[in-house]
């Protein structure tokens, strides 16, 4: 069944479908503009999880206190069951007793049962085990994901299995991830990692980013989107979402660019969301065509003011 659910997750992000938009959601609409299309991120189709091969890493998935295993010995169904790894680490089993099994991988607790039971109890025994439930490593998806929250690590999880199997981006979603790691560090040797995901076609730091494999207590954080407005002497005066590297001078002429009226002179209202102290920035945007003056790059909930020319 859960496999079910995550090949029909799979499919919505390959329609787009992940994210529910409502009427709400889009904006106010602004007065004389044209209609824009949706911009909420979708993710990338995932690509099968890569299978891990012998010896174990410390990305492959090692069991926990709360895993439930099934074990499988073929020919013997009196000692085929599910166990449940106890507090102690250990899980019980027909005529073996109590097994450590804690911090192992699959296949080494395979291979540790099949000697066991090859030793003492059955000759050339064909021992099998699988995770059923995974109850003992998490990772933690917060913001605007449809379904944020703790999820398990199954195997060798990926930062896409988790995005996926939290619904998606939401239409509040900028495309902006923050992974943290509490426990050692990034690929790159940082506990940080910040990427970007938007509708287009993802770069190589993008995939790279996608196929990273998580570890227990990673927290991965979905930012929402943040607005700009600009009024005054444009052509489409109205709030507009603010990507990464958006200036006053990209922000102008996003709304349409100057009216005949307009002047080159514009001032930005910023105010700090700790303080609350206002801060008037004055940006000559002729200035800045020539390269006198550096465009001045916006902030989340900065007011952009275009004035009328005076002949």
């Amino acid at each position: 069944m859960k496999r079910a659910m995550l090949l029909v997750c799979l499919c919505l992000a390959t329609l787009g479908l992940l994210t529910p938009r409502s009427a709400s959601a889009q904006g106010p609409v602004v007065p004389g503009a044209a209609a824009r299309p949706p911009t909420t991120p979708t993710l990338p189709v995932p690509s099968p999880a890569p299978v891990a091969a012998a010896p174990a890493t410390d990305d492959e998935y090692r069991v926990g206190v709360g895993d439930v295993l099934d074990v499988t010995v073929f020919g013997n169904d009196d000692l085929t069951r599910a166990s449940t790894v106890q507090t102690n680490g250990n899980m019980a089993l027909p005529l073996l007793g109590e097994v450590p099994v804690a911090q192992l991988t699959v296949a080494e607790i395979k291979r540790k049962l099949t000697q066991l039971y090859g030793r003492d109890y059955l000759v050339n025994p064909q021992v099998d085990v699988k995770v059923r439930d995974y109850q003992s490593r998490f990772v933690t998806v917060l913001g605007e994901v449809n379904t944020p929250g703790r999820k398990p690590l199954r195997g060798r999880t990926r930062l896409i299995d988790v995005l996926v199997e939290a619904g998606g981006f939401s239409s509040r979603a900028s495309g902006d991830v923050v992974l943290t790691r509490s426990e050692g560090s990034l690929p790159s040797g940082e506990s940080t990692l910040r990427v970007r995901l938007t509708s287009a076609a993802p770069g190589e730091r993008e995939r790279a980013a996608l196929e990273l494999l998580l570890r227990h207590g990673d927290v991965i954080s979905a930012s929402p989107k943040f607005y700009v407005t600009v009024e005054g002497e444009v052509q489409r005066p109205g709030r507009y979402a603010l990507d990464a590297d958006l200036t006053v001078t990209g922000a102008v002429s996003t709304a349409g660019g100057l009216t005949r009226f307009g002047s080159n002179d514009v001032k930005v209202r910023r105010a700090n969301p700790e303080s609350g102290q206002v801060q008037i920035l004055t940006v000559d945007m002729k200035a800045v065509r020539s390269g006198k003056q550096p465009d001045l790059a916006l902030l989340p909930n900065d007011l952009i003011s275009v004035s009328r020319r005076l002949f």
